[in-house]
């Protein structure tokens, strides 16, 4: 291990050669205290091996893109005993993408060709500003596709009649809900998760704990919003189908019941048969009652005309 006396002296401009950090830079980092102060010997400050080290962590962190009052915290946590390695892999791990898809170059031709063949610059603006296009450094007419999920979900939409500002627009409508939920599950297994983590800089082994748990719960929010937007879209779905083809979706009417002949005229009774029917079946069923009979008796009739006709072998 090297020590204080062993490491080697750097006058600042040698600092800042070596590091890559320039001059103004190594001091603003001393005064704000993200950097050891030099040894004096002399007149002149001489730095070390651990000052170039500290810089090369810093911009390290920077890159991860820590400001300078975070990256501050995580080097005074480091410097009280606590691991900045196990910190640095749970970020990595959240940090790391959240969709195994893999991102595609695409040419504008390409990109006008999947959309029918047509040139609308507006919407490779929209999709610019949306992040469902990124610009590919050096070229005019190259983009790199981050979801060519998403993106094909829009080539079918619009190859199904819909314009392309309309799927723009509604992709900010969705993207502003889906941004909402996804704060929602955070603050959700914040609470009942991650909260031990949060009130101390956690050690080597906390980290790795939290890193784990990551992953573990990564999957929880896709696989929780596929299957709400599963029971969603069925229920929805069958409701707007509904409301807009009722008459086609609903059962037929049930077919009407064969209809009665009524008598032309009434049909008049002894007064005494009216007597022994009410006194039988009481005042309310009188007329049932010889519908009733004159059914049967018909039926009766009809019987007797089959048992009488001559056999067929007779």
């Amino acid at each position: 291990m090297t020590t204080a006396a062993e490491q080697r002296a750097y006058r600042i401009e040698d600092l800042s050669h070596l590091s890559g950090t320039t001059v103004r830079t190594i001091r603003a980092y001393t005064d704000r205290g993200l950097l050891p102060k030099p040894e004096r010997r002399g007149r002149a400050n001489v730095y070390g091996d651990t000052h170039l080290a500290r810089l090369r962590q810093i911009a390290d962190l920077l890159e991860r893109g820590y400001t300078l009052a975070s990256i501050k915290e995580l080097l005074e946590a480091w410097d009280a005993g606590t691991g900045l390695g196990g910190v640095l892999g749970l970020v990595d791990e959240v940090d790391r993408p959240w969709s195994d898809e893999t991102p595609v170059r695409m040419s504008l031709a390409e990109l006008y060709e999947a959309f029918g063949g047509t040139a609308e610059p507006s919407a490779v603006e929209d999709g610019v500003a949306l992040g469902i296009l990124e610009p590919v450094p050096g070229s005019d007419d190259e983009f790199l596709v981050p979801s060519p999920q998403e993106l094909a979900v829009a080539t079918e939409l619009h190859a199904a009649g819909v314009p392309l500002s309309a799927i723009t627009g509604h992709l900010r409508e969705l993207r502003g809900q889906v941004e909402y939920i996804s704060e929602r599950f955070l603050q959700f297994t914040t609470e009942y998760v991650f909260e031990r983590f949060l009130h101390h800089p956690p050690t080597d082994e906390e980290a790795a704990e939290a890193a784990s748990l990551v992953r573990r719960l990564r999957p929880l929010a896709q696989q929780t919003l596929d299957a709400e937007l599963a029971r969603a879209m069925r229920m929805t779905a069958s409701e707007h189908v509904r409301r807009h083809l009722g008459d086609v979706l609903l059962p037929p009417p049930p077919p009407p019941a064969t209809p009665t002949t009524e008598l032309p005229v009434p049909v008049p009774l002894p007064a005494a048969t009216v007597a022994a029917v009410r006194a039988l079946v009481g005042p309310d069923h009188v007329a049932e009652f010889v519908a009733a009979a004159a059914e049967r008796e018909i039926a009766a009739r009809r019987m007797d005309t089959l048992t009488t006709r001559p056999s067929p072998t007779g």
